[in-house]
């Protein structure tokens, strides 16, 4: 039997998923009428994390951020069976997540960060990316539970902290790249083009496949420039002008060009653009 910590559009979906599979749950959430529903599913809806914990041998968490981590898992800490494994799903500090680690491992409890690349439809069909770091044997003990929960169970290194990095790392470039939409549409009112037509333009222009090779570009960026830093400056003030006329101010474009600039103002004209991450990537 396992536990299941916070049942959002997130926790509820894998909490499904889980008695599909038969797995007994036992479930509690904050407000108790975002649980109640999985009992049609043969879920328990315990009123206490101390309850819902109870005779468990695993107990997933999915909540808010660090704070709310804290605060549920010392409500649930006198109903935890010795031993029992704990799985933290939460998006938190790298920080966070290694402390908790520790702090868990001390008090006799198995303590596993992974959160995942998974939105609810994900969870409830087990798709999409589940992240996992620290102690590989204890890595290894658990994945036999967690691989059918999710399409694919990454095991990115020692540290304890560091599945959390890289789940803020993904989070980074999807609101980078919504933020770069946002610009595009914004651009797009500017001069004319409609919102369905500038998606449109990714039905056949998928800039998504070049990022691999732009990583490793950026990680090279002593190589033959393909895109000098000069043009891409010159573009980025055509698109920052091409909206001021209008009258549309862009969001993310303002602070790529203001560190080109930096660069420009050091002598890096004629390198290829990706210079401006040289600080990030040495």
């Amino acid at each position: 039997m396992i536990a299941f910590l916070g049942t959002g559009l997130l926790g509820s979906a894998f909490v499904r998923a889980a008695r599909r599979r038969g797995v007994a749950v036992q479930v509690w959430n904050r407000s108790l009428d975002k649980a109640e529903p999985l009992a049609a599913d043969g879920a328990v809806v315990c009123p206490t994390p101390a309850e819902a914990v109870r005779g468990a041998s695993m107990v997933h968490v999915a909540l808010s951020d660090d704070a709310a981590v804290d605060a549920v898992l010392e409500q649930a800490l006198a109903g935890l069976e010795p031993g029992a494994a704990i799985i933290d799903h939460t998006t938190t500090s790298p920080t966070g997540a290694a402390e908790r680690t520790r702090r868990w491992h001390e008090r006799g409890f198995v303590f596993l960060h992974a959160p995942v690349f998974m939105g609810p439809q994900n969870a409830l069909d087990s798709t999409g990316f589940m992240l996992a770091s620290g102690d590989k044997a204890k890595f290894e003990d658990l994945a036999p539970s967690l691989r059918p929960m999710t399409g694919k169970l990454m095991y990115l290194g020692e540290g304890d902290d560091r599945a959390a990095a890289f789940k803020l790392i993904g989070n980074l470039f999807l609101v980078a790249l919504t933020g770069g939409l946002t610009d595009a549409f914004l651009l797009g009112q500017a001069t004319g083009i409609s919102p369905a037509d500038v998606a449109s333009l990714f039905d056949w222009f998928n800039p998504g496949a070049a990022v691999p090779a732009r990583a490793q570009r950026m990680r090279d960026i002593h190589g033959k420039p393909s895109w000098t830093l000069a043009m891409a400056r010159k573009d980025s003030r055509l698109m920052l002008e091409a909206a001021a006329r209008g009258d549309k101010e862009l969001v993310v474009i303002p602070a790529v060009a203001a560190l080109m600039d930096q660069w420009l103002a050091t002598g890096h004209a004629e390198e290829d653009w990706s210079v401006i991450a040289r600080d990030a990537v040495t």
